[in-house]
C-alpha cells in the first residue's frame, strides 16, 4: 500500500483521499491554494485545466482528467484530478492498479528519478500513456481481424464491428487530447525550463506516438467506412440495373400482349393456323432486338466495363 504522502529530496507528492482531506491543515508546506483546491475536489466533475503563473517561482497548474473509460458504459470512468507546483504534487483519484504489466514500485521509482514535481508529474502521465498504448496493441489485433472480414464475409455484423471499432478509437482520441493539452500547458505555466526534462521529453514523445497512433487507425477506419460505401453503392447499382434489364425485357412481351388484348377480331388464334407460333417469333424478336441493343449499349454486364471509346 502506497503512503499518502511521499516526501523526495527536491520535492514531495501527497495522494490525496477521504483521511487527507481532512487534514490539509496539518500540512504547513502545502500553499493555500493547493489546500482550497484539495477542499473543493468533490466540485470537480469536468476536466478542465487551470494555472496561476501571476508570481514568478509560486506557478501552479492544476485539473481534471480521465485516464480510464469504460466503451460500453459512459459513467465507469476514473479521473485522476491533480494539483502542481515545481516542489509539490497533490493527487486524487489515482488507482495504482490501473498499470496492468508495471508495478508500482516501478512507477514509485522513476517518481524518485524524477528532479521536482513538474518531471514526478510527467513521470506519472507518462506511465499512463504506457498503458493506453498496451491496450491499443491489442485494438491492432482485432482491426487486422477487421480488414480480413471485409474481404471474405462483407456483410452487416461485419459494418456493425466497423463502427464498433470506429467508436472505441474516438473513446482513445477523447482519452488522449487531455494529455496533449497537459504537456503544452506545463510550459505556458512554468516556463521553457521544463522542455529539458529527462521525464517530460520521454513523455512527450510517448504521448506523440500514442496520439499518431490513434490518428493512424482513425484514418484506417474511414477507409473502411469508404470502401464499405463503394461496395454497397455498387451492389445497389447492381440491382437497379438488374431490375431496369429484366422490366425492359419484358416490356415486348406485356406491349404485344396488350396489343392483342384489344383486337379481338385479330387476335391470333382465330384465323391464322400459325398464330400462336408467329406471335411467339414476334415476341422472340422483338425481345432479341432490344436485348442486342443494350448488349451494344454495354448497358448489360459490368457497370465497370469501358465503352470503345474508352473514355469515363
Amino acid at each position: 500500500m502506497m503512503d499518502p504522502v511521499v516526501a523526495y529530496e527536491n520535492w514531495s507528492w501527497v495522494r490525496i483521499d477521504a483521511t487527507t482531506q481532512q487534514k490539509m491543515n496539518v500540512f504547513p508546506d502545502i500553499p493555500l491554494a493547493g489546500k482550497r483546491w484539495a477542499m473543493s475536489l468533490a466540485e470537480h466533475k469536468s476536466s478542465n485545466l487551470e494555472m496561476d503563473a501571476s508570481e514568478e517561482g509560486k506557478e501552479s497548474m492544476w485539473g481534471s482528467v480521465v485516464y480510464s473509460q469504460n466503451v460500453e458504459v459512459r459513467s465507469e470512468k476514473t479521473i485522476l484530478h491533480y494539483f502542481l507546483t515545481k516542489d509539490l504534487l497533490l493527487t486524487s483519484g489515482m488507482d495504482t492498479s490501473f498499470f496492468t504489466g508495471t508495478s508500482e514500485q516501478q512507477v514509485l521509482k522513476y517518481m524518485d528519478q524524477a528532479e521536482n514535481a513538474i518531471e514526478g508529474f510527467m513521470a506519472l502521465i507518462g506511465e499512463i500513456t504506457s498503458v493506453f498504448l498496451r491496450k491499443i496493441e491489442g485494438f491492432e489485433d482485432r482491426m487486422h481481424d477487421l480488414l480480413w472480414s471485409v474481404k471474405a464475409e462483407n456483410d452487416e455484423p461485419v459494418f456493425e464491428q466497423i463502427m464498433d471499432n470506429r467508436y472505441e478509437v474516438l473513446v482513445w482520441k477523447n482519452l488522449i487530447i487531455p494529455f496533449v493539452e497537459i504537456q503544452e500547458a506545463i510550459v505556458e505555466a512554468f516556463g521553457d525550463d521544463v522542455l529539458e526534462g529527462y521525464f517530460y521529453k520521454r513523455t512527450c514523445r510517448r504521448i506523440r506516438r500514442c496520439h499518431q497512433t490513434i490518428r493512424e487507425y482513425n484514418e484506417e477506419i474511414g477507409q473502411l467506412i469508404d470502401l464499405e460505401s463503394i461496395i454497397s453503392s455498387h451492389r445497389g447499382n447492381e440491382i437497379v440495373k438488374t431490375l431496369t434489364v429484366i422490366t425492359m425485357l419484358f416490356t415486348p412481351v406485356a406491349a404485344w400482349g396488350a396489343l392483342w388484348g384489344m383486337n379481338f377480331k385479330f387476335m391470333p388464334e382465330l384465323d391464322w393456323k400459325y398464330g400462336y407460333l408467329g406471335a411467339i417469333l414476334v415476341i422472340a424478336l422483338s425481345t432479341w432486338s432490344l436485348y442486342y441493343y443494350l448488349k451494344k449499349k454495354n448497358w448489360i454486364g459490368s457497370v465497370l466495363k469501358s465503352s470503345k471509346d474508352k473514355n469515363f
